[in-house]
């Protein structure tokens, strides 16, 4: 049967380490299947194997038991059709941001027309007409994050990859940019799975939150999210389940038989 684009799987993986000699164990025995066209937020402590999770999602690490599926296939490697975000932009401090997003499509096969006119429309995406030639020090911490996220997007993937990449900025840019990665999921539909260690973050923008505990990284809970969008931050529903979800991590359980919605 055809899987849809945009899906993605992992069926009873387990990663291991050694630090120090020692092993150290950072998923354990992790199972979790997104939809095509899906937010997914996977919250959690430091040292909880969020960032691991993903990373065998984009298919860094092939090491690890269990088996991830990309679309119905396995993950061998990295992917064009799986874009990645990261904390820091990790622009090339040499090219302007035009150049910056042309450079994710060197491998693209697109002639160069289509290239510079999918690195215009993804600028335009991002909001980021008129800084085409500024160069990575010339922008804000949030410019250089929306050239980022224009990067990871300019393959058209089938999935976009996203680890903390709001983690480093102020508050205000910070809650900026997640009202613009709400407007460019639901513009573009890619399948999002976005790391945060935020709460707030989480419940804003996923469609359901997983709940990961550390030592060794296990998938806790996860919680649906079924607000309509645009959701209000201030919103009763949502600042209920923040605080569930802050009650999975700080390891008291959830009330039996408490809705999550807005008929709560």
């Amino acid at each position: 049967m055809a899987v849809a684009a945009g899906s993605l799987e992992m069926r009873s993986v387990t990663k291991r380490y050694r630090v120090d000699g020692k092993p150290l164990i950072a998923l354990d025995d992790v199972s979790l299947a997104v939809a095509p066209g899906e937010f997914v937020v996977i919250v959690g402590a430091s040292g909880c194997g969020k960032s691991t999770l993903l990373r065998l999602f984009a298919g860094l690490d092939a090491d690890h038991d269990g088996i991830i599926l990309h679309d119905g296939a396995a993950v061998a490697g990295p992917s064009l059709q799986r874009g990645l975000v990261f904390q820091e932009p990790r622009l090339f401090p040499w090219l302007s941001v035009e150049r910056n997003v042309l450079a994710a499509l060197r491998n693209s096969g697109l002639d160069k027309v289509a290239r510079h006119e999918a690195v215009a429309s993804h600028i335009a995406l991002v909001g980021l007409q008129g800084f085409e030639r500024a160069y990575p020090h010339q922008l804000s911490g949030g410019m250089a994050q929306r050239a980022a996220i224009a990067r990871g997007l300019v393959n058209r993937p089938d999935v976009l990859l996203l680890d903390e990449p709001l983690g480093a900025l102020d508050a205000l840019t910070r809650a900026h940019l997640q009202d613009e990665l709400q407007r460019i999921w639901a513009r573009e539909r890619t399948t999002m799975v976005l790391v945060t260690h935020d709460v707030d973050e989480a419940v804003y923008l996923g469609d359901r939150v997983v709940v990961m505990s550390p030592q060794p990284g296990r998938i806790r809970e996860i919680f649906p999210v079924t607000l309509p969008r645009p959701r209000d931050r201030a919103d009763e529903a949502l600042l209920r389940l923040r605080a569930h979800v802050l009650q999975t991590l700080a390891g008291t359980s959830r009330p039996r038989g408490l809705a999550l919605n807005r008929a709560a």
